[in-house]
C-alpha cells in the first residue's frame, strides 16, 4: 500500500523500462514487498524463497517470476528500495529521537582464495579486521547511523578498510536534509571515530560526539553514559546478522550485494514502522514476522 502510493505520487521512482513493451505481471510494488518478506522470513537461498512464495504466497502474489528475472528486476529497483526506507523511517515517532548511534559491521563476501581473485567484487571487497569477533574477513562493511530504538537513519556500504570517519562524513554530506531536520543531535560512536578535524566537522553540522577516550586521552565528558548506550549499536548489528542473515546475502556482484543489503535495511525499517504504527512496546522485534 505504502509503495503503491509512493509510486503513484512519484512515478520516476519506478525502475526504467521502455514505454512500448510488455507490462510486467508482477508490479514494482509487489516486487519490493516480496523482497522484504523474503528477508523477514529468513530465506538465504533465492530458489527456496521463490518456491515458498509460489507455494504459500500465491494469494498475495499471483505471478512469481523466475530466478533470473526476479534478480534482474530487483537490482534495477535499488533506488525505489532506498526511497521507501527513508519514507517509512521518517514516518515513525523514532525519527525525531535526539540521539544517534553509529558503527560499521562486516559483510563477508567470500572465504576462498579463488573467490577473492576471481569475484566481480574484487577491488571493492577487501580484507579487513573485525575487532568485535577478533577475526579477519574478506568483504565489505555496512555503516549504520541509527536511533537508540534501532531505526536506520543513514547507511552506506564500503570496502572493509575504509576509514569509518570519512564514510560517516560522506553519509552526512549526502543527506543534508536529514542533518538539518535534527539540530543539536548527540552522536554516540566508538573510539575509532576520533580526531580534532573530524570532531570540528561534526560540530559544524550541529552534532555533539560522545565516545570513549582513547589511550592517553583524558576522560571525556559523558563517559559514564557511553557504555550502556554503546551496547545499542551492537544489538542492532546482531539483529542484522542473526535475524536478517546479513552475512549470508548470497550476492556475487556489486549490484547483487547492494540490493540484498538494501532489502534487509528496508525489512528492519518496515518492521519498526509497523510496530510503531500499531503501538507495540518493542519496536525492533522481528519475531512476529519470521514465520
Amino acid at each position: 500500500m505504502q509503495i503503491d502510493d509512493a509510486l503513484k505520487a512519484q512515478p520516476h521512482l519506478a525502475p526504467w523500462r521502455p514505454k512500448i513493451g510488455i507490462a510486467p505481471t508482477l508490479s514494482d510494488a509487489e516486487l519490493v514487498a516480496l523482497a522484504v518478506l523474503s528477508a523477514l522470513l529468513g530465506f538465504t537461498s533465492e530458489r527456496r524463497r521463490l518456491r515458498h512464495a509460489r507455494a504459500e504466497l500465491s494469494g498475495m502474489f499471483p505471478y512469481i517470476p523466475g530466478q533470473s528475472g526476479y534478480n534482474r528486476r530487483l537490482r534495477q529497483a535499488s533506488g525505489l528500495v532506498t526511497h521507501m526506507t527513508r519514507m517509512l523511517a521518517s514516518d515513525t515517532s523514532l525519527w525525531s529521537d535526539d540521539v544517534w548511534v553509529v558503527d560499521s559491521t562486516p559483510v563477508e563476501c567470500g572465504r576462498s582464495r579463488d573467490t577473492t581473485q576471481r569475484s566481480e567484487l574484487a577491488g571493492w571487497a577487501e580484507y579487513g579486521y573485525c575487532a568485535s569477533h577478533s577475526r579477519y574477513f574478506w568483504g565489505l562493511r555496512l555503516h549504520l547511523l541509527c536511533t537508540l530504538g534501532g531505526l536506520p537513519v543513514l547507511f552506506a556500504l564500503s570496502g572493509a578498510k575504509a576509514d569509518e570517519r570519512e564514510v560517516l562524513l560522506g553519509m552526512l554530506e549526502a543527506a543534508p536534509d536529514v542533518v538539518a531536520a535534527h539540530p543539536r543531535q548527540t552522536l554516540i560512536a566508538d573510539r575509532q571515530y576520533y580526531g580534532r578535524a573530524f570532531e570540528q566537522e561534526l560540530t559544524e553540522r550541529d552534532l555533539r560526539l560522545l565516545r570513549s577516550a582513547r589511550r592517553g586521552e583524558p576522560e571525556r565528558a559523558g563517559a559514564h553514559l557511553f557504555k550502556p548506550l554503546r551496547q545499542t549499536i551492537e544489538s542492532i548489528n546482531q539483529t542484522f546478522k542473526s535475524q536478517l542473515d546479513l552475512e549470508r546475502h548470497g550476492g556475487r556482484t556489486p549490484a547483487g550485494v547492494i540490493i540484498r543489503v538494501l532489502a534487509r535495511v528496508l525489512a528492519l525499517t518496515t518492521a519498526i514502522w509497523h510496530a510503531d504504527k500499531t503501538g507495540q512496546p518493542i519496536k525492533r522485534s522481528l519475531i512476529a514476522y519470521d514465520h
